[in-house]
């Protein structure tokens, strides 16, 4: 056989295996396709899911908490009552009552959305705000608890005056829903970072000195009236604020200035 007839014959040969693929393979294809997607998806999601975990704020035990920016940070006397704490100066004549979980997803986008506002306005001298931290939400963190364990710290640092740079930084770097929260020993070390001095601070972080106290809190605010939902009758949630004994609309960008007036 001659070059030129095999030639022909092969060209013969990868004809009919067009022809055969177009015909008989169309579900193969398809198949394979859809295979291909299938990856392209996957490869997608993983290289997502690899920036959201670099992304996110870390939690690891061995990492420091830190410090919020200076512009986040009130700068205004801040004073532990009982089972909350009274930031802002001794003229302001209007009292803000603001309720938070440091573990509450949405009290941190308030802190974001609010927090220049309200520092500006208690460092004006226009209004206090006593800051309620309760631990509502500790059956959602990992291990359970945190929602305590800070709130308890917190108290404990604003025994020492030191309430404000340590409130800010829970909330500037949030450890978030479902996953683990800040260790004791991490909130220890940011009291000292924000210039805890007190010789009793880690036994009262280690040994949750106010819990009592801050679940007499939780069963107080669940059962404020002003706070409880009209439909539901049950406590709004966190973060709720109120003032004059009635609560403040939210859903009002303007309500702090309105009660700063």
């Amino acid at each position: 056989m001659g070059g030129a007839e095999r030639s022909a014959r092969k060209k013969k040969q990868a004809a009919r295996a067009v022809v055969q693929a177009r015909s008989t393979g169309g579900s193969d294809r398809t198949k394979v396709i859809a295979g291909i997607a299938v990856v392209a998806v996957l490869a997608v999601a993983v290289i997502g899911y690899v920036i959201y975990e670099q992304m996110k704020p870390s939690t690891s035990a061995s990492d420091a908490i830190p410090l919020a920016p200076a512009d986040h940070t009130i700068s205004a006397p801040a004073v532990r009552e009982g089972n909350t704490v009274l930031v802002g100066k001794d003229t302001a004549t209007v009292t803000v009552d603001v309720y938070e979980d440091f573990l509450c997803p949405i009290c941190g986008t308030f802190e974001k959305t609010y927090g220049t506002e309200i520092k500006k306005a208690v460092e004006d001298g226009k209004v206090k705000i006593r800051y309620n931290v309760l631990p509502m939400l500790n059956r959602l963190s990992k291990p359970e608890g945190y929602s305590t364990e800070s709130a308890n710290a917190a108290l404990c640092v604003a025994d020492d005056g030191k309430f404000n740079a340590f409130h800010a930084a829970l909330f500037n770097k949030q450890p978030e829903e479902g996953d683990a929260g800040y260790t004791k020993d991490q909130l220890i070390k940011l009291g000292k970072e924000v210039g805890v001095t007190s010789p009793t601070f880690e036994s009262c972080v280690q040994n949750q000195t106010y819990k009592t106290q801050l679940d007499e809190l939780m069963s107080k605010t669940s059962n404020d009236p002003v706070l409880r939902d009209g439909e539901t009758g049950r406590f709004r949630g966190t973060p709720s604020v109120a003032s004059g004994g009635k609560l403040v609309d939210l859903d009002n960008k303007n309500w702090l200035s309105d009660l700063a007036k």
